[in-house]
């Protein structure tokens, strides 16, 4: 429809995109079309309640293990997020790409971050999330990490669990959407692009990347709320 409110969950990365300009992208689309869509920013989880972690095990242990009516350590859960907000946009900042080897012995309640934990973690999110028919999720895929602060097996794993997101995890005809940030950042590589990052060093996007992009997701979700979800680009463009 033509009114719906967004809730955009973030941490540091999230929030560059954010200062790249994505309410005033939502302002000029409003003026420009006739809707009333509003989006509020919420750093999610915060450093003064549950801490500044915002990864697979974070969303599962607050909105999977700890659902409920009630905040978990001061964060609230789907079932106090849901009746505030019609779309819910949720992310993860970069250290969620530093991926180690899995074990064999995949733990849901682990905040190891290896694929085999990640897939449990998000089955359970998945499952979640469809119990809010109401509502629609975008989650972008994870952060990238630049070549400088990775490893060449780090890399590719980060790479292969988001295109197992993206190809697997995610099913059309649902209330969850993928927003394909990595794509963006990476250029279809395993690494950021430098020139996207705010150093070699520093996997943050830069200020020029981040008013790139930031169209693209406003592109993306107005996208999911119009219908267009499942046919539509997973990057915005």
């Amino acid at each position: 429809g033509d009114d719906a409110s967004i809730v955009y969950l973030h941490h540091s990365t999230g929030q560059n995109v954010w200062n790249g300009g994505v309410p005033e992208w939502f302002d000029s689309y409003n003026t420009a079309n006739g809707t009333t869509y509003s989006i509020t920013e919420v750093a999610f989880p915060s450093a003064a309640g549950y801490g500044w972690n915002n990864y697979p095990y974070d969303y599962w242990n607050i909105w999977v293990a700890h659902a409920g009516t009630d905040p978990y350590l001061t964060e609230p859960t789907l079932e106090i997020l849901a009746p505030q907000y019609d779309v819910i946009v949720f992310k993860h900042c970069f250290p969620v790409s530093g991926i180690g080897e899995d074990t064999g012995s995949p733990d849901v309640a682990s905040d190891a971050k290896t694929i085999e934990n990640y897939r449990l973690q998000y089955a359970a999110l998945r499952e979640k999330l469809l119990g809010f028919p109401e509502n629609r999720f975008v989650v972008w895929t994870g952060a990238a990490l630049t070549a400088d602060s990775t490893t060449t097996d780090q890399a590719r794993r980060s790479r292969d669990f988001f295109e197992w997101v993206k190809l697997e995890w995610d099913v059309p005809g649902d209330n969850i959407y993928v927003w394909d940030f990595f794509e963006l950042e990476t250029g279809g590589g395993d690494t950021m692009i430098v020139d996207h990052a705010a150093s070699s060093g520093d996997s943050h996007p830069n200020e020029a990347f981040s008013a790139e992009v930031a169209p693209l997701l406003g592109a993306r979700v107005v996208n999911v709320i119009r219908g267009l979800g499942d046919t539509t680009s997973l990057t915005g463009e």
